[in-house]
Parts: C-alpha cells; sequence; structure tokens
C-alpha cells in the first residue's frame, strides 16, 4: 500500500450502518445515501493523507480535525494549531458570506467551498436553506450562467459535444464516480428565461443536482451534471473571446437526433435501467420530443414541464382552503403555451379527471391558454405547434391577454411566458374585479422575467391576491398587513420526486407519479402557513417534505408494478429519511 493511503475501520459508519441511515445500500464514499442494490458493508475504506487529503473535498475537514487525526493522517504542520467544530466552521462562512454586496460573488464563494470541503458546502445549505437557495438556484444561477465563460475555473460534470460523436460511452467512462443514479443534462438551448446560452448552461445541472443532495438527500458521488453542446444560436456568445463552447451555429435535425440518441443510450448501457435522467432546459421543440421518445425505454424526467407542473398543482391543491371549492369548480387561464404551460395544464386536467372521473378530454374544457398570437382556439387548429392542439377550444378569436381574462373570467391566472411585466396593474384588477380572491401565479424565472411583483399582485388587487412566484420575492406591507409571497420552485418536488424513484428501484416514471407528489406537498402545508397566506410551506423543513413526498412517489411506484427494490418498506417515510446523505463529519479514526 502506498506511504499516503491508510486502510482503516470507520467505527463511526458502522454504528450508521447498524443504525439503519444507510437505508441498507451500498456506500463506497462512507456517505449516508440513497442509492441501489447492495447492503451497505462498512468494514475498511481508503483515506488519502497529508496534502491530499486536505485537497480531497469529500474528506477534507479542514480546521475541524481533531488532533489525534491530524496525528494520524500527517497533518501536523499543514494546518494552523486551532481546532474548529463544524457548527463554528458554519458560523464563520455564513458571516463571511453575507459581507458580499454581490450575489454572483456568493455564488462564486459557495462554489470555491463545493470544491474545497463538500461536507461543510452542504451542511451550510441545508440549515441556511431559505437564505441560500436564491445564491446557488435561481434568481443568481441564471447570472451565473450568462458569465459562466469568465468565472469558469475547474470541471463540475461532463461536456459532451458534437466532436464526441460517436465517442459517449467512452466519455460517460471519463467520469471518476461508476454509481450514478441522477443526471441533470441540458443542451443548454432554453435557459431559465434568459434564451441560449450554449455551453455556459451549465451551471443549471450543477445547480440542480447540489439541490438534489441537499433537500433530497442523494449522495453527493452519485449526482451527474452533463451539458450537450451542439453550438449556440446566441452571436453574442459566439463572438465572446472568453466563450468555452463550440463555436458554430446549433445542430438541429437528424444530427442532433443521433447524437442524443446516442447519448441515451450510452448512459443506459454505463450505468443501467434505473438511472434518472432528468431534462433540463431544452428548448420547446425538444424537450416535448425527448420526453415523448424515451419515457417509455428510459427513466427520464423533463423538470420544466413536469417538476413545474407538479409544484403549481400542489400550490393550486393547498390554495383551495383559501379560496374554496373543488380544483374542478375552477377556471384557469394561462399566459405562455410552451413547456411549462401546457404541462402545469395537463397535469391539473388530470388531477381533475381522477377526482371527478371525467374524461381527460372534458377536464381540459376549463383550463384556457394565451400564447403571443392570442388566445388558443379551435379556429388556430391548423397552425398550432402539436402539443399546444389539445387545449384549442370553441370561442371567438381574442388578441391579448387582458381581454382574454374579460372574456374566459377565470378564477386562476398562471404566468408562464418567460415574459415580465405582463400582469400589467389593468389585468390584476380585472382579476380583482372578477374575483373576491384572485389567484395569480407569475411563476417565470429569474426575478427580472416574472410577469408581476408580489408588491404589484397584493397592491393592485388591494390586498386579496393569494400570490406566488417561480422567482422568491421579499414579503409585502399593505395597509397595515404583512404579506408573505409563496414561492411555487421546482426545488419542492424534484429532490424528493428523484429520491422516491431511487428508494423504490423504480424503471419508468408516470403521470399518476407526479399527482402522488403533489398531493404529498400540498399536504404538508399548515394552518399557520395558510393564516399568513401562503399556499406552500417553509423551505426550513424541506427534508422532512422531501421525505413524504419520496414515500408518496415510492409508493405509486410500487402500486403500478414500476418499483424495482422488494420487497416494500412498510414504512417508507422512515426508509426515505433512513437514506438520506448527511453532511455531518465523519471521524477518521
Amino acid at each position: 500500500m502506498s506511504s499516503n493511503l491508510k486502510e482503516m475501520r470507520n467505527d463511526s459508519v458502522s454504528e450508521d450502518a447498524r443504525k439503519g441511515l444507510g437505508g441498507g445500500v451500498r456506500d463506497s464514499y462512507t456517505e449516508d445515501s440513497a442509492t441501489d442494490d447492495q447492503l451497505i458493508t462498512p468494514s475498511t475504506y481508503s483515506v488519502a493523507s497529508g496534502c491530499t487529503l486536505l485537497r480531497d473535498p469529500r474528506y477534507n475537514k479542514g480546521l475541524a480535525f481533531a488532533e489525534k487525526e491530524r496525528d494520524a493522517h500527517y497533518l501536523r504542520g499543514l494546518l494552523p494549531p486551532a481546532v474548529l467544530s463544524q457548527e463554528l466552521q458554519e458560523k464563520r462562512l455564513m458571516h463571511n458570506l453575507r459581507q458580499y454586496d454581490v450575489p454572483l460573488h456568493r455564488y462564486m464563494a459557495l462554489m470555491d467551498l463545493q470544491e474545497r470541503n463538500e461536507r461543510l458546502f452542504y451542511k451550510l445549505l441545508i440549515d441556511n436553506v431559505e437564505e441560500l437557495l436564491p445564491v446557488v438556484y435561481t434568481p443568481t444561477v441564471g447570472e451565473a450562467c450568462q458569465k459562466y465563460g469568465s468565472i469558469y475555473r475547474r470541471p463540475q460534470g461532463l461536456y459532451i459535444s458534437l466532436k464526441e460523436k460517436g465517442k459517449i460511452l467512452d466519455v460517460l467512462k471519463n467520469w471518476g464516480e461508476k454509481s450514478i443514479q441522477v443526471i441533470v443534462v441540458t443542451d443548454g438551448e432554453r435557459i431559465l428565461g434568459l434564451g441560449d446560452l450554449g455551453c455556459q448552461g451549465m451551471g443549471i445541472p450543477v445547480g440542480k443536482l447540489s439541490l438534489y443532495t441537499a433537500l433530497g438527500g442523494v449522495r453527493p458521488s452519485a449526482c451527474l451534471p452533463i451539458t450537450i453542446d451542439v453550438g449556440t444560436n446566441n452571436e453574442k456568445l459566439l463572438n465572446d473571446e472568453f466563450y468555452i463552447g463550440l463555436r458554430q451555429k446549433r445542430a438541429t435535425g437528424k444530427e442532433y437526433e443521433e447524437l442524443l440518441d446516442e447519448f441515451m443510450q450510452a448512459v443506459k448501457q454505463n450505468y443501467g435501467e434505473k438511472v434518472l435522467i432528468q431534462f433540463e432546459d431544452f428548448a420547446n421543440h425538444n424537450a416535448f420530443d425527448l420526453l415523448a421518445k424515451y419515457n417509455s425505454s428510459h427513466l427520464v424526467f423533463n423538470d420544466d414541464i413536469q417538476g413545474t407542473a407538479s409544484v403549481v398543482l400542489a400550490g393550486l391543491l393547498a390554495s383551495l382552503k383559501l379560496v374554496g371549492g373543488a380544483l374542478a369548480d375552477h377556471t384557469f387561464l394561462f399566459l405562455g403555451a410552451g413547456e411549462a404551460g401546457t404541462g402545469i395544464a395537463e397535469l391539473i386536467a388530470l388531477e381533475v379527471s381522477k377526482q371527478t372521473k371525467a374524461p381527460l378530454e372534458e377536464t381540459r374544457k376549463k383550463i384556457w391558454l394565451v400564447d403571443s398570437k392570442g388566445l388558443i382556439v379551435r379556429s388556430r387548429m391548423e397552425s398550432l405547434q402539436h402539443f399546444k392542439k389539445p387545449w384549442a377550444h370553441e370561442h371567438e378569436p381574442v388578441k391579448g391577454l387582458l381581454d382574454a381574462v374579460k372574456a374566459i373570467k377565470p378564477t386562476v391566472l398562471i404566468g408562464s411566458s418567460g415574459v415580465g411585466k405582463t400582469f400589467t396593474k389593468e389585468v390584476v384588477e380585472a382579476m380583482s374585479s372578477l374575483n373576491e380572491k384572485p389567484l395569480i401565479l407569475a411563476l417565470s424565472n429569474p426575478t427580472s422575467q416574472s410577469e408581476c411583483t408580489a408588491e404589484e399582485a397584493y397592491t393592485w388587487s388591494k390586498g386579496r391576491a393569494i400570490f406566488a412566484s417561480g422567482s422568491p420575492f421579499d414579503p409585502v406591507e399593505y395597509e397595515g398587513k404583512v404579506f408573505v409571497p409563496g414561492q411555487a420552485n421546482n426545488a419542492y418536488i424534484f429532490p424528493g420526486f428523484g429520491l422516491g424513484l431511487i428508494i423504490s428501484g423504480a424503471i419508468r416514471v408516470r403521470h399518476e407519479m407526479l399527482l402522488a407528489a403533489s398531493e404529498a406537498l400540498a399536504a404538508q402545508v399548515t394552518q399557520e402557513n395558510y393564516d399568513k397566506g401562503l399556499i406552500y410551506p417553509p423551505f426550513t423543513n424541506i427534508r422532512k417534505i422531501s421525505a413524504h413526498i419520496a414515500a408518496n412517489v415510492a409508493a405509486k411506484a410500487y402500486e403500478l408494478g414500476l418499483a424495482s427494490h422488494l420487497p416494500r418498506p412498510k414504512d417508507l417515510v422512515k426508509y426515505a429519511e433512513s437514506c438520506m446523505y448527511s453532511p455531518v463529519y465523519r471521524s477518521y479514526l
């Protein structure tokens, strides 16, 4: 054995396994984990020593190495003499982060921490989730993607470009980890509401997977961010000397399809049937086609279509306690008929169909969509893209959103257009004249693209609106009352949803699982939350929420016969919690 490695018994890991903290599964990095198939056999593992140990983010504890650990692992003299607890390290880092005035600088500091000390990064994120979520995810991650070429330091995932066509399986094998459970992949064509950012869209898979670990408890080494680079149509990036991607226009048609097909087959060949592939920020024309093409042969999930739909449906189910009536009693009007809009609309129709036993074609009729050309109606059928056609109902043509509100008289207004300031004062006032408590969801990200702000919604509705948004807004005071806006953030859903698929060994995703996730999230909203006008629970309890979502999703997978982990655990909530990665430092003695 080389001198810089020490084979050691890890008694703390053995104790975790006896308590069931590992979820009864294999864990090559002694992480608490939600993973597949094999029991933990935590007899020995290798830890590098000296400088190598301090440079390994999985094992590095910085000044938290105890005196005996410093002796055992040749760390004497490599660290200052003080020994700090993980809690004190966390306190110091949060103090430092709060000194930054620019959110992008906080983002860069957190990414540096993740590359230096993985457990401390996740401990920080879990314990301060409401403060740090807007930094590692929307809205700050949008700016990070726009400037990714300038702030790029080291690879955080795999880049698969047209140059690798015919060699994608070999590229996957270049990634150090072999036991991958979740892949988040983007081609960078539609990053948030910011458009085509090409190769620089990598910030999205990296951010999403950090949330899979922090919020859903999936072990970091089981997560793989991937960007597929087929070029970009963004002229600004093509002319930017710091751009890190292919300098060519986007490949389309057969060339694009062949690369994606090779990628999907290589993933399955390398990682097996049960690896979850999450499509992220693909343009509409590819997102729907990819989901339809691979949902019967792979474990695939599109967060923009399905994750957004599930989190919005959860908010709608919860809001019924505030606005009254059943879901079937409401009329829905969407601004935006892309991935998010049509995905949400379809899941609402499915839930109403489930509750009322009415056919899907019937439940769709109370859901109306407005796109850039106006209200989607049957007279436009021939010119509509295929994913808009189910929403073309009988009605005279209507051009603008305000006229659509007046004509349709919706109880719920949902924005998924990616265009800011489109819920104008006139639109909100019209909704308020039609409804005692108008439900207004401005979902577009980042904050600059939100259809309206929380302050606008509460002020223009004279404090009567029930409001939620995609990006966070601060509480609003109106006529002496403080309103706390909800956030319809996909981060409520996808980490727990993915965990549920993993712990059940699911082999396919079905819409029943999405409905189960929505119902589980809605059930976590307390009376205290309702009293504040909230239709989503606070993120401070997100791991508990994720465990309940995972349990509901896993239960549905077992019910549908799509689960491969048998026998089914008796208490799925407890099992989900036991499978979650813990960022608490381990002892290396």
